[in-house]
């Protein structure tokens, strides 16, 4: 079917392709991209843009020996075509095959395992020092967007290796920048030539000329310099990195063969911090991209002739959904409520509040411990501040959380999306720490809703409580159940019985409790009468239904769509310690120590015991052998005889 990219396993079968056959492989890979997303979802938009700068980095260096690092590297869909993994392509993001990023684990091609954004620069860096302290000889490039430029972590990756000085090239894939027609075409012709042989020949004869002319000599050299710096920030909007210490050569069309060998063939001469601006676009050469690339960043499965999204319209509502709307109405209520994302407000769900309220909005890109602290600040001035981030992101504002926020006990509250398993984007992406990260903290109040009806209660809640509150919620539609016309507050801290029992009291956190329901019916089919418990709060735990439900049985089992270390069990079973309630053995359900491979939200439940099944099965086997098994599980050393 393609005539190109079937002969190629390796970069090496793309060098043998003439200069003029890559645009006819640049499409073939833009229609295998294309049709494979189509069928298993995945990052449209940034993989289609830049196809051709893939392309030519790999016909003019020499990967693996020459290290290419991605940065997020959901773009990097043509890399993985062109190194030896096309026949295991239709497998992406799908339980068992390729991942959606590179991955060292899976490819030699793949030199960082990458999935958060803006990490490019000082994994690179690192690797030009280990290049350095070993004596070798290669070239290491860090392929970085202009969104992943607005995170402090690539500045400071940037800040050391100016000042380090030494051979390292940084592209700079910028498909949201526009550059004007009349400046665009004189800065690539200059790039392509300033970092051409005879320009950098000349540049040095210059140099050491003046140089060497006694007593005024370094003077004339400064004034040179600067004059060539004006000259060059008059047509070239790089001078931020040359006074980082890197050469800046740019903007690139990236999408032109012509420029983008040139240019890489004449930096890989060279011996110094260079940085490369490349103008690409999102989604090129697909139409519904190019039109809605925000909508194609990452998408499910579509119509490939049209693009129409393949959607369940009779699912409930996400609990994205949910809580966008819900935001939006209570913000006309109360003025002081403001919303702040880190470059996701539509996949946050505060594109619409973000409408009608464009003052209160922010969006500080990608940027997470500004964020959170940016919070912090709005917080101490009386506002009420709702950070709605990704699980897995908010990660990467642990000590502003802490310290900026928890310890001067400000009231901002966390909407933590993604919370649990997210599915095919993988370990990467997955929210499996937070109640582990948060929970140790003093004065934050973590929680977690049983359905998106009380998501609204618990977004309510953590507005009026005066003090840090988390709120972690799974991706995906919710349980579809009746929305409340008005959300009202909870008692802190206060758990909810949903069902009695008196052989063994199941405690569920979050989406778990659900499946823990399903679970106790098919338990009790078979004689087994379990309490279910929601939850609700990790911190603080509602010690009094502990106390009541180990008055009524000794076997506890705990479920939770998080690590099992650290994580709500954990809490559970510190609480037993805590009350000397030392007849009671626990049996923990949860995920283990390990970071989760990509996979269906469904298929990894399955997979971890996290589902209905899987939570009879255990629970009915903790109370069959739970006096064997439940050594290494009791609160209070071993267990006890009885």
């Amino acid at each position: 079917m393609y005539k190109y990219l079937n002969e190629i396993n390796s970069p090496a079968d793309l060098k043998i392709l003439a200069p003029e056959e890559l645009p006819a492989l640049a499409e073939e890979i833009r229609d295998r991209i294309i049709r494979t997303v189509s069928e298993n979802g995945g990052h449209l938009s940034s993989s289609l843009g830049v196809i051709e700068m893939t392309i030519a980095l790999h016909y003019v260096f020499d990967a693996p020996r020459d290290r290419i690092v991605w940065d997020v590297g959901h773009q990097a869909y043509a890399h993985k075509l062109l190194t030896g993994r096309r026949e295991a392509f239709q497998t992406l993001r799908q339980h068992g095959g390729i991942s959606g990023f590179p991955n060292r684990e899976e490819s030699p091609y793949d030199t960082f395992t990458v999935g958060h954004s803006s990490t490019s620069i000082s994994a690179a860096l690192g690797m030009v020092e280990a290049r350095d302290l070993k004596g070798e000889d290669h070239k290491v490039i860090a392929v970085i967007g202009d969104g992943s430029m607005t995170a402090g972590l690539a500045f400071e990756g940037l800040n050391q290796g100016g000042h380090l000085d030494k051979d390292l090239i940084i592209v700079l894939n910028d498909n949201e920048m526009s550059i004007a027609p009349n400046v665009g075409a004189l800065s690539s012709y200059l790039s392509r030539h300033m970092t051409g042989d005879f320009y950098v020949s000349i540049q040095k004869i210059v140099e050491n000329v003046l140089r060497n002319i006694p007593g005024v000599g370094e003077s004339m050299l400064k004034v040179a310099k600067r004059l060539e710096d004006s000259l060059k920030g008059l047509i070239v909007p790089g001078m931020l990195f040359e006074e980082l210490g890197f050469n800046y050569v740019g903007p690139i069309k990236g999408h032109r063969f012509d420029r983008l060998l040139q240019t890489f063939e004449n930096v890989k001469k060279l011996r110094k911090p260079v940085l490369i601006h490349v103008a690409t676009q999102k989604g090129k050469g697909y139409r519904p991209a190019e039109e809605n690339p925000s909508v194609f960043h990452g998408v499910g499965p579509f119509e490939r002739t049209t693009g129409k999204l393949v959607k369940n319209d009779e699912a409930p509502p996400a609990y994205t959904e949910v809580f966008g709307k819900l935001l939006t109405r209570l913000a006309f209520e109360d003025e002081k409520i403001v919303a702040v994302s880190a470059a996701m407000p539509g996949g946050t769900g505060l594109e619409h509040f973000a409408e009608k309220f464009p003052d209160r909005f922010y969006d500080v890109g990608i940027a997470e411990q500004h964020g959170i602290t940016f919070c912090a600040g709005l917080a101490a001035e009386g506002f009420k501040p709702v950070a709605a981030i990704y699980s897995t992101f908010l990660q990467r504002a642990y000590d502003q959380i802490l310290h900026d926020v928890c310890l001067p006990d400000l009231p901002v509250a966390f909407a933590m999306d993604r919370g649990g398993l997210v599915g095919d984007d993988g370990p990467t992406h997955h929210g499996c720490f937070d109640i582990s990260y948060l929970r140790h903290i003093p004065n934050i109040i973590v929680m977690s809703p049983k359905d998106e009806n009380e998501l609204q209660h618990m977004i309510k809640t953590a507005l009026d409580c005066r003090h840090p509150a988390a709120i972690r919620y799974p991706r995906g539609a919710g349980e579809g159940v009746e929305l409340a016309p008005y959300p009202r507050t909870l008692r802190i801290g206060e758990a909810e019985r949903l069902s009695l029992g008196e052989h063994v009291a199941v405690f569920a956190l979050g989406q778990m409790v659900t499946p823990a329901l399903r679970a106790a019916r098919l338990l009790k089919k078979g004689g087994i009468h379990a309490s279910v418990v929601n939850a609700r709060f990790v911190k603080p735990l509602d010690v009094g239904m502990i106390r009541e439900l180990a008055a009524e049985t000794d076997r506890f089992v705990t479920v939770e769509e998080n690590v099992l270390m650290g994580g709500f069990g954990s809490a559970v079973m510190e609480a037993l310690e805590q009350e000397g309630l030392h007849h009671v053995r626990v049996h923990r359900i949860g995920l283990p120590d390990t970071f989760i491979e990509h996979g269906s939200q469904a298929i990894l439940r399955g997979k971890y015991g996290l589902d209905d099944g899987g939570i009879a099965r255990t629970v009915e086997e903790f109370l069959r052998h739970g006096r064997r098994q439940v050594r290494s599980r009791t609160v209070h050393g071993k267990a006890a005889n009885r």
